[in-house]
């Protein structure tokens, strides 16, 4: 009985290898059409499972393990067809919209240059060291150059005229507030020491006080008072300094009208 098993399983897999064959040299055939080539690839993967599946009960029964010893299955030039994710393609399906690019190589890298190869196109005119040499940079760099210094001076006249301007009306302000302030003397002024203090004060201006202002003589009166004030207390004891006050006092003798 298993005699009989290994002969039918040795004439299926004959058949699945013929078949597989006369497959293959079909599709070979780039004229068939894509849907009839799409349909011979996919009969043709069919039929290598299922050659497949009989090698390993061949290899199960004893007889000769084909998947190792076996001939490969190839194209018609000579090279084991490609497979992806164990789907291949053959003959004219390699050729067809979507499946040339999984069979196309990317071209290798070039490759990468060393250190010493990349110092060697470095010279002085990586640096630029002879730009200059053309004649070409100098009058544009002179052109530049006038622009840049013409601007810089317009930009400080400029400034300068602007803070001329500023300090000018910074003085007519102040003179219009010294203005505001100055009169002139009063001709029906009276008294001695007030048409002294005109004479002396002629040629300047006057300033109108918002602060009653003391007079000449006034100020000279406070001055001796404090300093008899200064006399009686360094030299005077208290008693004596309030006896005087109370004379004053009964006098009827202010301390700011003393002379």
């Amino acid at each position: 009985i298993s005699l009989i098993i290994c002969i039918l399983h040795f004439s299926a897999f004959g058949k699945s290898v013929h078949s597989e064959a006369r497959k293959v040299a079909q599709i070979q055939n780039a004229g068939l059409g894509e849907f009839r080539i799409r349909d011979l690839n996919d009969e043709i993967n069919k039929l290598l499972r299922e050659k497949g599946h009989w090698e390993t009960q061949i290899r199960d029964l004893g007889g000769p393990d084909y998947a190792r010893v076996g001939p490969r299955m190839l194209d018609h030039e000579g090279k084991e067809v490609p497979g992806n994710r164990g789907y291949k393609y053959f003959g004219a399906a390699k050729e067809l919209p979507g499946v040339r690019e999984l069979f196309e190589q990317e071209p290798p890298p070039p490759p990468r240059k060393t250190r010493g190869e990349l110092m060697k196109d470095i010279d002085a005119d990586y640096y630029g060291y002879r730009d200059d040499d053309d004649g070409v940079l100098l009058p544009i760099e002179a052109r530049e150059e006038k622009k840049a210094i013409q601007a810089a001076v317009s930009e400080w006249k400029t400034k300068k005229l602007t803070t001329l301007n500023n300090e000018t009306e910074e003085k007519m302000e102040e003179e219009e507030e010294e203005n505001i302030y100055s009169v002139t003397l009063d001709d029906s002024s009276s008294g001695e020491d007030d048409d002294k203090d005109g004479e002396r004060d002629s040629g300047q201006p006057r300033f109108i006080a918002h602060v009653p202002v003391p007079s000449q003589r006034e100020v000279e009166q406070a001055l001796l008072q404090r300093k008899k004030q200064e006399l009686l207390n360094r030299y005077a004891s208290d008693t004596v300094v309030s006896q005087a006050e109370e004379a004053k006092e009964l006098l009827g003798v202010s301390s700011s009208s003393t002379t």
